[in-house]
Protein backbone atom coordinates (compact mmCIF):
# COMPACT_ATOMS: atom_id res chain seq x y z
CA UNK A 1 0.00 0.00 0.00
CA UNK A 2 1.03 3.60 -0.59
CA UNK A 3 0.28 6.77 1.35
CA UNK A 4 -1.93 7.96 -1.51
CA UNK A 5 -4.08 4.80 -1.52
CA UNK A 6 -4.40 4.79 2.24
CA UNK A 7 -5.45 8.44 2.22
CA UNK A 8 -8.34 7.60 -0.08
CA UNK A 9 -9.28 4.75 2.21
CA UNK A 10 -9.31 6.96 5.32
CA UNK A 11 -10.73 10.17 3.84
CA UNK A 12 -14.13 9.81 5.53
CA UNK A 13 -12.43 9.00 8.83
CA UNK A 14 -10.60 12.34 8.74
CA UNK A 15 -13.85 14.24 8.11
CA UNK A 16 -15.76 12.33 10.80
CA UNK A 17 -13.08 12.96 13.42
CA UNK A 18 -12.78 16.64 12.53
CA UNK A 19 -16.53 17.11 12.87
CA UNK A 20 -16.61 15.27 16.19
CA UNK A 21 -13.84 17.48 17.55
CA UNK A 22 -15.54 20.56 16.11
CA UNK A 23 -18.79 19.73 17.90
CA UNK A 24 -16.97 19.25 21.21
CA UNK A 25 -14.48 22.13 21.57
CA UNK A 26 -12.60 22.52 24.83
CA UNK A 27 -10.47 25.37 26.24
CA UNK A 28 -6.70 25.34 26.51
CA UNK A 29 -5.23 22.85 28.99
CA UNK A 30 -8.74 21.52 29.70
CA UNK A 31 -9.12 19.30 26.62
CA UNK A 32 -10.30 16.33 28.70
CA UNK A 33 -12.80 14.76 26.30
CA UNK A 34 -10.62 15.50 23.29
CA UNK A 35 -7.56 13.77 24.73
CA UNK A 36 -9.65 10.80 25.94
CA UNK A 37 -11.02 10.32 22.42
CA UNK A 38 -7.54 10.56 20.92
CA UNK A 39 -6.32 7.86 23.28
CA UNK A 40 -9.31 5.68 22.35
CA UNK A 41 -8.59 6.05 18.65
CA UNK A 42 -4.87 5.36 19.00
CA UNK A 43 -5.54 2.27 21.09
CA UNK A 44 -7.95 0.99 18.42
CA UNK A 45 -5.09 1.32 15.93
CA UNK A 46 -2.77 -0.65 18.22
CA UNK A 47 -0.55 2.39 18.81
CA UNK A 48 1.22 2.75 22.15
CA UNK A 49 0.08 6.00 23.77
CA UNK A 50 -0.15 7.92 27.05
CA UNK A 51 -1.24 11.26 28.46
CA UNK A 52 1.31 14.09 28.79
CA UNK A 53 1.27 17.76 29.75
CA UNK A 54 -2.04 17.21 31.51
CA UNK A 55 -4.44 16.94 28.61
CA UNK A 56 -1.97 16.16 25.84
CA UNK A 57 -1.41 12.75 24.26
CA UNK A 58 1.82 11.14 23.07
CA UNK A 59 1.78 8.15 20.73
CA UNK A 60 4.64 6.03 19.41
CA UNK A 61 4.66 4.19 16.08
CA UNK A 62 7.69 1.93 15.78
CA UNK A 63 9.13 0.89 12.45
CA UNK A 64 10.63 -2.45 11.51
CA UNK A 65 14.07 -1.61 12.93
CA UNK A 66 15.73 1.02 15.16
CA UNK A 67 16.53 4.38 13.63
CA UNK A 68 15.81 8.07 13.98
CA UNK A 69 12.78 9.61 15.69
CA UNK A 70 10.56 12.17 14.01
CA UNK A 71 7.92 13.99 16.05
CA UNK A 72 4.66 15.08 14.42
CA UNK A 73 2.72 17.75 16.30
CA UNK A 74 -0.96 18.73 16.24
CA UNK A 75 -2.55 21.21 18.64
CA UNK A 76 -5.98 20.31 20.00
CA UNK A 77 -7.43 23.27 21.96
CA UNK A 78 -10.31 25.53 20.95
CA UNK A 79 -11.09 29.23 21.37
CA UNK A 80 -13.33 31.15 23.75
CA UNK A 81 -15.65 32.05 20.89
CA UNK A 82 -19.35 31.59 20.19
CA UNK A 83 -19.86 29.88 16.83
CA UNK A 84 -22.21 31.57 14.36
CA UNK A 85 -22.17 28.86 11.68
CA UNK A 86 -25.37 26.89 11.12
CA UNK A 87 -23.91 23.51 10.19
CA UNK A 88 -24.68 19.96 11.40
CA UNK A 89 -21.34 19.87 13.22
CA UNK A 90 -21.79 23.22 15.01
CA UNK A 91 -20.21 23.55 18.46
CA UNK A 92 -22.28 21.95 21.20
CA UNK A 93 -20.25 23.62 23.94
CA UNK A 94 -21.60 27.19 24.35
CA UNK A 95 -18.95 29.87 24.34
CA UNK A 96 -16.26 27.68 22.77
CA UNK A 97 -15.42 27.00 19.14
CA UNK A 98 -12.74 25.46 16.98
CA UNK A 99 -12.23 28.74 15.16
CA UNK A 100 -8.59 28.20 14.19
CA UNK A 101 -8.46 24.73 12.63
CA UNK A 102 -7.09 22.75 15.56
CA UNK A 103 -9.94 20.25 15.15
CA UNK A 104 -8.56 19.57 11.68
CA UNK A 105 -5.01 19.30 12.99
CA UNK A 106 -6.04 16.61 15.49
CA UNK A 107 -8.09 14.76 12.86
CA UNK A 108 -5.28 15.04 10.33
CA UNK A 109 -2.68 13.60 12.69
CA UNK A 110 -4.99 10.77 13.75
CA UNK A 111 -5.52 9.91 10.09
CA UNK A 112 -1.78 10.06 9.47
CA UNK A 113 -1.34 7.72 12.43
CA UNK A 114 -3.57 5.14 10.72
CA UNK A 115 -1.52 5.48 7.53
CA UNK A 116 1.83 5.21 9.29
CA UNK A 117 0.70 2.29 11.41
CA UNK A 118 -0.27 0.44 8.22
CA UNK A 119 3.13 1.25 6.72
CA UNK A 120 5.20 0.60 9.85
CA UNK A 121 6.76 -2.48 8.31
CA UNK A 122 8.31 -0.35 5.56
CA UNK A 123 10.45 2.11 7.53
CA UNK A 124 13.20 2.16 10.16
CA UNK A 125 13.00 4.35 13.25
CA UNK A 126 9.90 5.63 14.96
CA UNK A 127 7.26 8.33 14.74
CA UNK A 128 6.32 10.25 17.88
CA UNK A 129 2.82 11.70 17.75
CA UNK A 130 2.37 14.86 19.83
CA UNK A 131 -1.25 15.90 20.36
CA UNK A 132 -0.50 19.14 22.15
CA UNK A 133 -2.84 21.03 24.49
CA UNK A 134 -2.83 24.75 25.16
CA UNK A 135 -1.51 26.34 21.97
CA UNK A 136 -3.81 29.34 22.22
CA UNK A 137 -2.42 30.18 25.67
CA UNK A 138 1.15 29.22 24.69
CA UNK A 139 1.37 26.75 27.58
CA UNK A 140 1.32 23.35 25.89
CA UNK A 141 4.59 23.26 23.96
CA UNK A 142 6.61 24.48 26.92
CA UNK A 143 4.96 21.88 29.15
CA UNK A 144 5.77 19.02 26.77
CA UNK A 145 9.37 20.22 26.53
CA UNK A 146 9.64 20.49 30.32
CA UNK A 147 8.40 16.90 30.62
CA UNK A 148 11.18 15.73 28.30
CA UNK A 149 9.09 14.79 25.29
CA UNK A 150 11.67 16.18 22.85
CA UNK A 151 14.57 14.26 24.32
CA UNK A 152 15.98 11.79 21.79
CA UNK A 153 13.83 13.35 19.07
CA UNK A 154 15.82 14.09 15.90
CA UNK A 155 13.37 16.50 14.31
CA UNK A 156 9.82 17.79 14.55
CA UNK A 157 7.21 18.73 11.96
CA UNK A 158 3.91 20.57 12.35
CA UNK A 159 1.17 22.02 10.18
CA UNK A 160 -1.45 24.72 10.32
CA UNK A 161 -4.57 24.52 8.19
CA UNK A 162 -4.71 27.94 6.58
CA UNK A 163 -7.79 29.74 5.30
CA UNK A 164 -5.74 32.40 3.54
CA UNK A 165 -4.34 29.85 1.07
CA UNK A 166 -6.25 27.85 -1.58
CA UNK A 167 -7.34 24.39 -0.52
CA UNK A 168 -4.66 21.76 -1.07
CA UNK A 169 -1.80 24.19 -1.62
CA UNK A 170 1.15 23.96 0.76
CA UNK A 171 3.78 26.45 1.95
CA UNK A 172 6.82 25.10 3.77
CA UNK A 173 9.69 27.40 2.84
CA UNK A 174 12.73 27.90 5.05
CA UNK A 175 13.24 30.86 7.36
CA UNK A 176 10.80 32.90 9.47
CA UNK A 177 7.18 31.76 9.12
CA UNK A 178 5.35 33.21 12.12
CA UNK A 179 6.15 36.06 14.48
CA UNK A 180 7.05 36.24 18.12
CA UNK A 181 4.34 37.47 20.46
CA UNK A 182 5.09 39.47 23.56
CA UNK A 183 2.38 40.95 25.78
CA UNK A 184 2.96 43.73 28.26
CA UNK A 185 1.32 46.21 30.57
CA UNK A 186 2.58 49.53 31.89
CA UNK A 187 1.41 51.11 35.12
CA UNK A 188 2.03 54.84 35.27
CA UNK A 189 2.01 56.59 38.63
CA UNK A 190 1.57 60.35 38.59
CA UNK A 191 -0.14 62.66 41.05
CA UNK A 192 -3.81 63.57 40.99
CA UNK A 193 -5.29 67.00 41.37
CA UNK A 194 -7.80 69.48 39.97
CA UNK A 195 -7.99 69.63 36.20
CA UNK A 196 -7.89 73.40 36.29
CA UNK A 197 -4.60 73.42 38.20
CA UNK A 198 -2.41 70.81 36.46
CA UNK A 199 0.79 72.35 37.81
CA UNK A 200 -0.11 70.98 41.24
CA UNK A 201 -0.08 67.39 40.06
CA UNK A 202 1.55 65.02 37.58
CA UNK A 203 -0.89 64.18 34.78
CA UNK A 204 -0.74 60.44 34.11
CA UNK A 205 -2.66 60.94 30.83
CA UNK A 206 0.13 63.14 29.48
CA UNK A 207 2.81 60.74 30.76
CA UNK A 208 1.08 57.73 29.25
CA UNK A 209 0.61 59.54 25.94
CA UNK A 210 4.29 60.45 25.85
CA UNK A 211 5.21 56.82 26.52
CA UNK A 212 2.98 55.63 23.66
CA UNK A 213 4.63 58.07 21.26
CA UNK A 214 8.14 57.33 22.47
CA UNK A 215 7.70 53.56 22.15
CA UNK A 216 6.85 53.90 18.46
CA UNK A 217 10.34 55.25 17.84
CA UNK A 218 11.80 51.86 18.79
CA UNK A 219 10.40 50.28 15.63
CA UNK A 220 11.10 53.28 13.41
CA UNK A 221 14.53 54.25 14.75
CA UNK A 222 16.17 51.45 16.75
CA UNK A 223 15.19 48.32 14.80
CA UNK A 224 16.53 47.77 11.30
CA UNK A 225 13.94 48.42 8.57
CA UNK A 226 14.98 45.03 7.16
CA UNK A 227 13.62 43.35 10.33
CA UNK A 228 9.81 43.72 10.42
CA UNK A 229 8.51 44.51 13.89
CA UNK A 230 5.31 45.72 15.53
CA UNK A 231 4.65 47.43 18.86
CA UNK A 232 0.97 48.11 19.48
CA UNK A 233 -0.78 49.62 22.49
CA UNK A 234 -4.28 48.16 22.62
CA UNK A 235 -5.48 49.50 25.99
CA UNK A 236 -5.02 52.95 27.55
CA UNK A 237 -7.09 53.61 30.66
CA UNK A 238 -6.82 56.70 32.82
CA UNK A 239 -8.98 59.24 34.63
CA UNK A 240 -12.31 59.29 36.42
CA UNK A 241 -13.86 62.69 35.65
CA UNK A 242 -13.55 65.60 33.20
CA UNK A 243 -12.02 67.98 35.73
CA UNK A 244 -9.91 65.55 37.75
CA UNK A 245 -6.23 65.17 36.95
CA UNK A 246 -5.51 61.48 36.41
CA UNK A 247 -3.03 60.21 38.99
CA UNK A 248 -2.65 56.79 37.37
CA UNK A 249 -2.74 55.26 33.92
CA UNK A 250 -2.74 51.71 32.65
CA UNK A 251 -1.52 50.63 29.21
CA UNK A 252 -1.48 47.19 27.62
CA UNK A 253 -0.14 45.97 24.29
CA UNK A 254 1.80 43.48 22.22
CA UNK A 255 5.06 43.16 20.30
CA UNK A 256 5.72 41.07 17.18
CA UNK A 257 8.89 40.34 15.21
CA UNK A 258 10.59 37.63 13.15
CA UNK A 259 14.16 37.94 14.40
CA UNK A 260 15.45 36.32 17.58
CA UNK A 261 17.87 39.25 17.97
CA UNK A 262 15.03 41.77 17.92
CA UNK A 263 12.86 39.53 20.06
CA UNK A 264 15.52 39.26 22.76
CA UNK A 265 16.12 43.04 22.85
CA UNK A 266 12.50 44.29 22.83
CA UNK A 267 11.95 44.23 26.61
CA UNK A 268 15.17 46.06 27.51
CA UNK A 269 14.58 48.73 24.87
CA UNK A 270 11.03 49.29 26.09
CA UNK A 271 12.05 49.43 29.74
CA UNK A 272 14.67 52.11 29.03
CA UNK A 273 12.26 54.31 27.06
CA UNK A 274 9.40 53.87 29.54
CA UNK A 275 11.50 54.65 32.61
CA UNK A 276 13.22 57.70 31.17
CA UNK A 277 10.04 59.12 29.63
CA UNK A 278 8.17 58.81 32.92
CA UNK A 279 11.10 60.40 34.75
CA UNK A 280 11.08 63.34 32.36
CA UNK A 281 7.50 64.08 33.42
CA UNK A 282 8.18 63.58 37.16
CA UNK A 283 6.27 60.29 37.18
CA UNK A 284 7.15 56.63 37.56
CA UNK A 285 6.18 53.72 35.34
CA UNK A 286 6.48 49.96 35.78
CA UNK A 287 6.66 47.57 32.81
CA UNK A 288 5.46 43.98 33.11
CA UNK A 289 6.57 42.07 29.98
CA UNK A 290 5.72 38.45 29.17
CA UNK A 291 7.03 36.43 26.23
CA UNK A 292 4.15 34.35 24.86
CA UNK A 293 5.98 32.82 21.90
CA UNK A 294 9.23 33.34 20.03
CA UNK A 295 9.51 33.52 16.21
CA UNK A 296 8.75 30.31 14.32
CA UNK A 297 11.73 29.80 12.02
CA UNK A 298 11.96 26.81 9.67
CA UNK A 299 15.25 24.94 9.48
CA UNK A 300 16.49 24.89 5.87
CA UNK A 301 17.15 21.14 5.72
CA UNK A 302 13.83 20.32 7.36
CA UNK A 303 12.01 22.55 4.87
CA UNK A 304 13.67 20.76 1.97
CA UNK A 305 12.49 17.42 3.36
CA UNK A 306 8.99 18.88 3.46
CA UNK A 307 9.18 20.12 -0.09
CA UNK A 308 10.31 16.68 -1.22
CA UNK A 309 7.38 15.11 0.66
CA UNK A 310 4.94 17.45 -1.06
CA UNK A 311 6.40 16.79 -4.50
CA UNK A 312 6.40 13.02 -3.94
CA UNK A 313 2.79 12.83 -2.80
CA UNK A 314 1.01 15.72 -4.49
CA UNK A 315 3.30 17.08 -7.20
CA UNK A 316 5.55 20.13 -7.35
CA UNK A 317 2.68 22.38 -8.46
CA UNK A 318 1.12 21.98 -5.00
CA UNK A 319 3.91 24.04 -3.43
CA UNK A 320 3.30 27.77 -3.05
CA UNK A 321 5.31 30.60 -1.57
CA UNK A 322 3.29 32.19 1.20
CA UNK A 323 4.38 35.34 3.01
CA UNK A 324 5.21 34.96 6.68
CA UNK A 325 2.49 36.06 9.09
CA UNK A 326 2.57 38.20 12.23
CA UNK A 327 0.43 35.67 14.06
CA UNK A 328 2.27 33.70 16.73
CA UNK A 329 2.64 29.95 17.37
CA UNK A 330 4.00 28.06 20.35
CA UNK A 331 5.42 25.51 17.90
CA UNK A 332 8.24 28.07 17.94
CA UNK A 333 9.50 26.68 21.24
CA UNK A 334 10.15 23.31 19.59
CA UNK A 335 12.27 25.02 16.94
CA UNK A 336 14.74 26.06 19.64
CA UNK A 337 15.16 22.46 20.81
CA UNK A 338 15.47 20.35 17.63
CA UNK A 339 15.51 20.87 13.85
CA UNK A 340 11.97 21.81 12.86
CA UNK A 341 9.66 22.72 10.01
CA UNK A 342 6.16 24.15 10.03
CA UNK A 343 3.83 24.11 7.02
CA UNK A 344 0.72 26.02 6.01
CA UNK A 345 -1.89 23.77 4.33
CA UNK A 346 -4.55 25.67 2.41
CA UNK A 347 -8.24 25.22 3.23
CA UNK A 348 -9.86 28.15 1.42
CA UNK A 349 -12.48 27.36 -1.21
CA UNK A 350 -15.13 30.06 -1.62
CA UNK A 351 -16.96 27.94 -4.20
CA UNK A 352 -17.93 25.63 -1.33
CA UNK A 353 -17.64 27.65 1.89
CA UNK A 354 -17.80 31.42 2.52
CA UNK A 355 -14.40 32.78 3.48
CA UNK A 356 -13.85 33.93 7.04
CA UNK A 357 -10.46 34.39 8.70
CA UNK A 358 -9.10 32.42 11.63
CA UNK A 359 -10.67 33.33 15.00
CA UNK A 360 -13.88 34.54 13.34
CA UNK A 361 -17.16 33.08 14.69
CA UNK A 362 -18.03 31.93 11.16
CA UNK A 363 -14.63 30.35 10.45
CA UNK A 364 -14.88 27.04 8.58
CA UNK A 365 -12.69 25.02 6.23
CA UNK A 366 -12.94 23.01 3.04
CA UNK A 367 -12.57 19.53 4.48
CA UNK A 368 -10.72 18.36 1.36
CA UNK A 369 -7.73 19.92 3.08
CA UNK A 370 -7.85 17.29 5.82
CA UNK A 371 -6.55 14.50 3.58
CA UNK A 372 -3.83 16.82 2.34
CA UNK A 373 -2.77 17.53 5.92
CA UNK A 374 -2.86 13.85 6.87
CA UNK A 375 -0.88 12.88 3.81
CA UNK A 376 1.73 15.55 4.44
CA UNK A 377 2.18 14.43 8.05
CA UNK A 378 2.67 10.82 6.94
CA UNK A 379 4.86 11.47 3.91
CA UNK A 380 7.03 13.89 5.86
CA UNK A 381 7.72 11.23 8.47
CA UNK A 382 8.66 8.70 5.80
CA UNK A 383 10.97 11.14 3.99
CA UNK A 384 12.66 12.18 7.24
CA UNK A 385 13.25 8.65 8.47
CA UNK A 386 14.91 7.52 5.26
CA UNK A 387 17.37 10.46 5.36
CA UNK A 388 20.86 9.36 6.37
Amino acid sequence: MTVEKLLNQYKSYAVDMRREFHMNPEPSMKEFRTSDRIVEELEKMGIECRKAAGTGVVGIIKGKAPGKTIALRADIDALDLTEMNEVPYKSQNPGFMHGCGHDGHAAGLLTAAKVLKDLSGTFDGQVKLLFQPGEETADGAKKLIEEGELKEVDGIFGIHLWNDAPVGRISIEAGPRMASAGIFNIKVQGKGGHGSMPHQGVDAVVVGSAIVSALQSLVSREISPLDPAVLTIGIFNAGTRFNVLAGEAYLEGTTRCFSMEVNDSFEDMMRRVINHTAEAYRATAVLDYKQLVVPTINDEKMSKIGERAVETLFGKETLITYEKTTGGEDFSYYTREVPAAFAFVGTQNEAKIPYYPHHHPKFDIDEDGLSVAAGLYAQYALEFLKEK
